[in-house]
């Protein structure tokens, strides 16, 4: 359905840091910036991108916008959460855990990043 996501930052060594650590929890590979700048990272078929705005003005977050990334365990969730604390998120909601959803139960560890963007991982468990 999507051919990407893209998130704004006003500091991209600062996003660098921090969303290279998160990937590198997925099994991904750290981005390499390109010409204008940007970070693209991809993983399992999907791609997401941080870029500082187009338009000059400083970049912000999506009030009630969350990007979810998927995980193939429990572990991994924690790792990837423990990352980004860890290179400059900040934890949010819940503590990592199991939550109840509308498609059955899910383990789940909710961030701000660095620039308030709201990521979460999540592992859907097995029926």
């Amino acid at each position: 359905m999507f051919s990407h996501v893209m998130v704004g930052s006003n500091d991209i060594a600062r996003s660098k840091k921090f969303y290279d650590a998160l990937f590198v929890a997925m099994g991904a590979q750290p981005a390499t910036p390109d010409a204008r700048g940007r970070l693209a990272y991809t993983h399992n078929g999907g791609r997401f991108m941080v870029s500082k705005p187009i338009d000059d003005k400083p970049a912000s977050h999506a009030n009630g916008g969350t990007i979810g990334f998927s995980m193939s365990s429990r572990e991994q969730v924690d790792a990837w959460h423990k990352a980004g604390v860890a290179n400059g998120g900040t934890s949010i909601e819940d503590p990592p855990g199991v939550r109840q959803g509308a498609a059955g139960q899910m383990y789940l560890a909710y961030l701000r990043d660095p620039d308030g963007n709201k990521v979460v991982a999540v592992h859907r468990m097995p029926a």
